[in-house]
């Protein structure tokens, strides 16, 4: 069993990670925090409160928000891959003033939101006890601002991290710059003083998430568990729940084939951070020094993973040290038969699939 922590920006992708924090066997989810990213702040939160909702997630699973911008550069968000709100074309999720989604955001005793490192720093507080329990495993699948502000102002906390997992970054290469992945680019300041925290780190870059595309057997499958394609033809949802499911990676397939000429479906980056997490046997990976380069006029933004070995570097996780592991492949086929078996639990338990609650 895995203590998880998820940072998020809500976003397609990471409904699918909140989903698979849930539902997965070793996975006990904590507490989501959201920060500006994939859509406004405002919207990113509201979003995983959307989800959580709707993947009938404990009742003590609450939503924190978070940073509205990035540390030093301005807010950017990507409406051309996700809607305005970061959800775009998605059927059948409540809207963000159901009286159960607002149930899902975290207040203090005045009614006021409880921010993201404060939930974050209570979290460890509770879990870790000092030592005298568990370390966590903090997941980032959006810009790192929220995560880079908590390891600033809450550093006698680092020894209850036993992990940092992010989705983000690319080894060679970008997808909104030529050298930048959109999640570092976004506030690649904060990636930085993420990198240098002296705890293990794991970076899910582009190179791999691009290797796991949602085709359409795989969509058959999320349709309509044990259907087949006939004559290419994808089969009805089974369920409410399945049906919202096939809108969000439609949605998503459409913006990746228009945008980025993928034509065999959309790749799940933000999941596979849930999966790295609990099942790291499915990834091959290897330790580097990275770094975030700052300040170039063609490559802010870019990670500089040093593959063969020009810096000296020491063992530890930090400033001096080979500071991150870099997922190199992942084996699809097993992670997509994860996320499936996690829908199946969700569908057998999730409100939308009540009509009453269904919209």
């Amino acid at each position: 069993m895995r203590h998880i922590w998820l940072d998020c920006d809500p976003g397609h992708d990471d409904a699918m990670a909140i989903m698979l924090a849930i539902f997965c066997d070793d996975s006990h989810l904590l507490g989501i925090s959201t920060v500006h990213g994939n859509a406004s702040a405002d919207n990113t939160v509201n979003n995983a409160a959307r989800c959580l909702y709707a993947f009938a997630a404990p009742q003590n699973v609450l939503v924190y928000p978070g940073a509205v911008k990035p540390l030093i550069r301005p807010a950017r968000h990507d409406p051309e891959i996700h809607g305005i709100d970061g959800l775009g074309g998605v059927q059948g999720l409540p809207s963000a003033d159901h009286p159960d989604v607002v149930a899902r955001l975290a207040i203090d005793k005045q009614g006021r939101p409880v921010k993201a490192i404060e939930g974050i720093a209570k979290a460890i507080r509770d879990v870790w006890n000092d030592g005298a329990g568990p370390q966590i495993t903090l997941i980032s699948s959006g810009p790192m601002t929220n995560i880079a502000l908590f390891v600033s102002v809450y550093p006698e906390l680092l020894g209850g991290i036993e992990e940092m997992v992010f989705m983000g970054g690319g080894v060679g290469r970008g997808n909104r710059t030529p050298s930048a992945e959109f999640n570092i680019l976004c506030d690649p300041e904060a990636a930085q003083i993420v990198l240098k925290v002296p705890v293990r780190k794991t970076m899910i870059p582009i190179n791999v998430t691009h290797t796991a595309i949602v085709t359409k057997d795989v969509l058959c499958q999320l349709l309509c568990p044990g259907s087949v394609l006939v004559e290419g033809k994808l089969p009805p949802a089974s369920s409410n729940l399945r049906h919202m499911l096939s809108t969000l990676i439609g949605y998503f397939a459409d913006s990746y084939k228009l945008i980025f000429g993928f034509m065999d479906g959309p790749p799940l980056h933000d999941a596979l951070t849930i999966a790295y997490a609990l099942y790291p046997e499915l990834f091959s990976c290897k330790r580097y020094r990275v770094d975030v380069e700052l300040g170039g006029a063609h490559t802010s933004g870019e990670t500089v993973v040093d593959l063969r070995g020009y810096y000296a570097c020491d063992e530890t996780w930090g400033v001096t040290g080979k500071n991150c592991i870099v997922a190199e492949k992942v084996d699809a086929k097993r992670f997509f038969g994860l996320m499936l078996d996690c829908i199946a639990r969700c569908d057998k338990v999730t409100p939308l699939n009540s009509q009453s609650s269904a919209e």
